[in-house]
């Protein structure tokens, strides 16, 4: 796949598959997982999950450090379903997640063939991804002691 790079507000928008990106870029990616979801929200888990091998990981970088990050993946091996995860932003209030999923989207359109985009949202970000189309499809649930639901957006 050919790395793709966009600029958005003086950051470039990255794609990259696993296999792409430099150690600096993978390791960066990790330190703001691990800063976000363990650090901050206090989820324990195992964050590398072999899901990373198969997956276009999509973010920005700032000053050499990922500012907002996502991974999208075909959902087991379904080409028409991508799931996307991890999604994440180091500073919030100032735009950069909306452009991180507006591009994003974009990006995972032009690179698969899929029909909808799936995703576990925290309860609290529903609004967020409503924005960009996605609609609730399950009832809440727990997961890693946070309130979720199930999200798609469906392309016609």
């Amino acid at each position: 796949m050919d790395v793709f790079i966009r600029e958005i507000n003086n950051m470039n928008l990255i794609a990259k598959e696993f296999g792409e990106l430099s150690t600096k870029e993978l390791y960066e990616i990790l330190k703001a997982r691990a800063k976000i979801f363990i650090m901050e929200q206090s989820i324990l888990y195992q964050d590398m999950d072999d899901v990373d091998y198969k997956s276009l990981h999509c973010f920005f970088m700032e000053n050499d450090m990922v500012a907002a990050y996502l991974r999208a993946f075909y959902k087991e091996d379904d080409k028409d379903v991508v799931r996307i995860g991890r999604v994440l932003t180091l500073r919030h209030g100032n735009g950069i997640g909306r452009e991180l999923m507006e591009q994003s989207l974009n990006v995972i359109r032009e690179k698969t063939a899929c029909r909808k985009i799936g995703l576990d949202a925290q309860k609290y970000a529903v609004g967020f991804y409503e924005k960009f189309g996605f609609k609730t499809v399950s009832d809440e649930y727990w997961e890693a002691g946070v309130c979720h639901v199930d999200m798609e957006l469906v392309f016609h």
